[in-house]
């Protein structure tokens, strides 16, 4: 069976490293380069130690020239980045972005939450929002994919589907999320050089963060209605995880059972939803090192009002194992390949 060639690009970040020991599983893959600016000539080895007995290529610059040769292009870089790549696509190419350049279907809402102006904005057209439990085989019409951020993916999942059925009120719906520290990439490590990571808890982003833009436009493709929302993110304790906890008001004429019924039944045939039994605290060590998101409805003291968790690894559900879910779906190879 041909092997895709894969380019790597952001290859020693957290999401590049949990990306290429997720592709070196896969039977469908040939890792062909592994790109970087700051870490050219050594090997990924010394960024990964369980990776020293794997045959990998050294680190190299990126050049348009190894398009040619590749089939996929996987981008974990700086936001902006993979839209200079995007412009030197070939026909053959696939890009699945891991940052957020083609996330936001509009330019002008790119350059208000990111402050940089999109340089490809002829491409965002061409491109899929891809969270593949969502998009299913839509995914195949796309060279460009843009896998969703991490906050996101533990978000919408559980509320696409009671949007979609206009099963709970569009008001005042609170989000708030905490994430291990890896989220915010290995410079976090600087940010908090004179503080301990692993005993402080911090909100960040309050208000205003980044990944509003991204919920929003989401949603906003399941009503026509007006809706509101809070998102406050947290960066926690841990290294790894995403733990979201949010707060709905469900209609008049739904209760505890509809909404549980309705998660069930939309994911009845999704391998890496898991909806877990009514009222379960589910916990972020349910699903490190695994593409699964666990999901839970809880009762609230009030009859109208009702929590949900939802928890995720964020460096795999919440990016590399979701960029290869999405190159599964769109190649059409086994959806768990690589995953296992």
């Amino acid at each position: 069976m041909h092997k895709l060639n894969v380019l790597v690009a952001g290859s020693t970040g957290y999401i590049g490293i949990q990306l290429i020991k997720l592709l070196i599983k896969h039977k469908n893959v040939n890792i062909k380069y592994l790109c970087g600016n700051n870490s050219v000539g050594k090997k990924i080895s010394f960024f990964e130690k369980s990776l020293i007995s794997k045959r990998l290529s050294k680190i190299v610059k990126f050049k348009k020239s190894y398009l040619k040769n590749v089939d996929v292009i996987f981008t974990a870089l700086p936001n902006g980045e993979a839209q200079n790549i995007s412009k030197h696509l070939l026909k053959k190419n696939v890009l699945i972005d891991l940052a957020a350049d083609f996330r936001l279907k509009s330019a002008s809402n790119y350059f208000k939450y990111y402050h940089q102006k999109h340089k490809a904005t002829v491409n965002i057209k061409k491109s899929i929002y891809a969270l593949p439990e969502i998009v299913g085989n839509q995914i195949k019409k796309y060279n460009i994919i843009a896998c969703p951020g991490c906050y996101p993916t533990s978000i919408l999942l559980p509320l696409i589907p009671l949007f979609k059925k206009k099963l709970i009120s569009f008001k005042n719906i609170i989000i708030d999320s905490k994430s291990g520290y890896s989220g915010a990439g290995r410079n976090i490590h600087k940010k908090y050089k004179n503080k301990n990571l692993n005993e402080s808890i911090s909100a960040y982003g309050v208000g205003f963060h980044r990944h509003n833009s991204e919920i929003e436009q989401e949603l906003k493709k399941y009503t026509n209605n007006s809706f509101n929302f809070i998102f406050t993110p947290h960066l926690s304790p841990m290294f790894r995880g995403i733990m979201s906890t949010i707060y709905i008001d469900i209609n008049k004429n739904e209760n505890f059972i509809s909404i549980q019924k309705e998660l069930k039944n939309f994911y009845k045939n999704s391998k890496y939803i898991k909806l877990l039994k009514p009222n379960t605290f589910p916990s972020t060590n349910d699903v490190i090192n695994t593409n699964r998101c666990h999901i839970s409805i809880c009762k609230s003291k009030y009859k109208n009002k009702m929590i949900i968790i939802s928890v995720i690894d964020n460096l795999i559900k919440g990016g590399a194992g979701q960029a290869i879910q999405n190159m599964n779906l769109r190649f059409g190879f086994n959806k768990d390949e690589g995953l296992k």
